[in-house]
């Protein structure tokens, strides 16, 4: 699995490179600025990127801005975004494009590899992960909008879930309930989201990005 990096500082920068590898990804190129990320992004076309948000020569959203154009250029290009903190509008500008995989985590997800890991690739095959304190923060800014109201406690909870990206099977460990009932609960999510019957794939991040208010 081909993957482009860009990142500022050199250790970071190192040590996502290094730990990819021996996770058995292709880093084809690991950049330190926005201009440089854009052409590697246009030039190799990778499986997935992962970007830092904010880039020289500014530090403001150059890696931010060279996704969007770069997906442009490449419809559904799979970006895991990283970031210092959660920055809604980053967030939001990021997951209001529909098309491919798509996650935001802090920083701080690097150093607990397992997970970091999974999420690149999860976001690689076309799925979500989502950082947990980017997800409280979102959905507690949407809860008061239809028809996030329709939802009960508990399917809060799974769409909460479902938005990191956990299977049916890890949110039914988180909750301590069946994967039948997880099952019941994204049906009915599903349904009261108005999200016809598809590739539950699609509708899991379908149902995210509807619970985020894009």
């Amino acid at each position: 699995m081909r993957v482009v990096i860009a990142e500022d500082l050199a250790l970071l920068r190192e040590g996502i490179t290094q730990l990819l590898t021996v996770n058995d990804f292709e880093v084809v190129e690991a950049v330190d600025n926005g201009p440089d990320l854009l052409r590697a992004l246009l030039h190799h076309r990778p499986d997935v990127a992962v970007v830092d948000v904010r880039l020289p020569p500014t530090f403001t959203d150059e890696g931010l801005q060279a996704v969007t154009k770069a997906r442009l250029e490449v419809p559904g290009l799979p970006v895991l975004v990283l970031s210092q903190h959660v920055e809604h509008l980053y967030a939001r500008e990021l997951l209001s494009d529909h098309r491919g995989g798509i996650g935001y985590l802090l920083k701080d997800r690097v150093f607990e590899v397992s997970e970091f890991v999974d999420s690149v690739r999860r976001v690689a095959a076309g799925g979500t992960a989502m950082d947990t304190s980017v997800v409280s923060q979102l959905l507690a800014k949407s809860s008061a909008q239809e028809p996030m109201q329709s939802l009960t406690a508990r399917e809060r909870e799974v769409l909460g879930l479902m938005a990191e990206g956990r299977t049916n099977a890890a949110i039914a460990r988180q909750l301590y309930i069946s994967e039948k009932s997880v099952g019941k609960h994204t049906n009915s999510i599903f349904a009261k989201l108005g999200l016809t019957p598809s590739c539950d794939d699609n509708r899991r991040v379908l149902a995210v990005l509807a619970s985020l208010n894009l």
